[in-house]
């Protein structure tokens, strides 16, 4: 990315704004316009949508901390991981996970990434995000799968974001690979875009956005190394994929 390209990264990460009801626990703002009206006192634009932290990010800390650090850096809203929202909770530990990020002033948007095999997996997975009272799952459940979940996200009216896994995983390698899937079934249905894994596959990550606009709930947002199989995640900015492409298209 050049110079110019991480300056303009800067002002539209700046520019982000957890105020939005838009579901999703890692999704940006974009900038908003008129700083010059707003210092003289007028409203500020409402974001385009929001930023949040995919708890995995924080894997190796524990739900305290990586509340906190969420909290630390301005953000409200968090995406939990198992580590941090064990699979198997009971009920009332559903209950004390959701009471402790009220209290740290982070709001849950959602659970995952969760992987699927099993009936029993895809109805624990949605028994937990309901106890949770959380609108969205980020998964992954096995194709054969996608029924019984269309079937759980009727039923609990929770929806289902599938994440795509590049070229390491045959399962959604390509946000494509799970919208051919999806797209005659319920909207809620959906996909959780993965930057750097779409650009590991010499995809444009702007470009699948967009054209797969009507299906997208959810994005991870990273860089990565290499436009191949073998790049490797680093600070956004210093990777291959034009982030402020990608924020501009997802914006408008």
């Amino acid at each position: 990315m050049s110079a110019h390209s991480r300056r303009t990264f800067v002002k539209l990460a700046g520019a982000a704004v957890a105020a939005s009801a838009v579901p999703g626990g890692a999704a940006v703002a974009a900038e908003v316009p008129g700083a010059a009206a707003r210092a003289a006192g007028a409203p500020a634009a409402k974001p385009a949508f929001t930023l949040g932290v995919a708890s995995y990010s924080l894997r190796n800390f524990t739900l305290d901390q990586a509340l906190e650090m969420t909290r630390r850096v301005g953000l409200t809203r968090v995406s939990l991981k198992d580590m941090h929202f064990p699979l198997t909770s009971s009920e009332e530990q559903a209950r004390m996970v959701m009471a402790k990020a009220k209290a740290a002033g982070v709001t849950v948007s959602a659970i995952g990434v969760v992987y699927m095999t099993t009936e029993d997996e895809v109805r624990q997975a949605f028994t937990l995000a309901r106890w949770a009272g959380l609108p969205m799952i980020v998964g992954a459940p096995n194709e054969p799968l996608l029924p019984f979940a269309e079937r759980m996200v009727k039923e609990t009216g929770i929806s289902l974001a599938i994440h795509n896994h590049g070229p390491d995983r045959p399962l959604y390698s390509s946000p494509e690979d799970a919208y051919k899937l999806i797209a005659k079934m319920d909207k809620r249905m959906g996909l959780c875009i993965d930057l750097a894994h779409t650009q590991r596959l010499g995809i444009d990550p702007a470009d699948i956005f967009v054209r797969l606009y009507d299906r997208m709930l959810d994005v991870h947002i990273k860089d990565t190394s290499a436009a191949s199989k073998a790049g490797t995640t680093v600070e956004i900015g210093r990777g291959v994929i034009d982030i402020p492409k990608f924020l501009r298209a997802a914006a408008k």
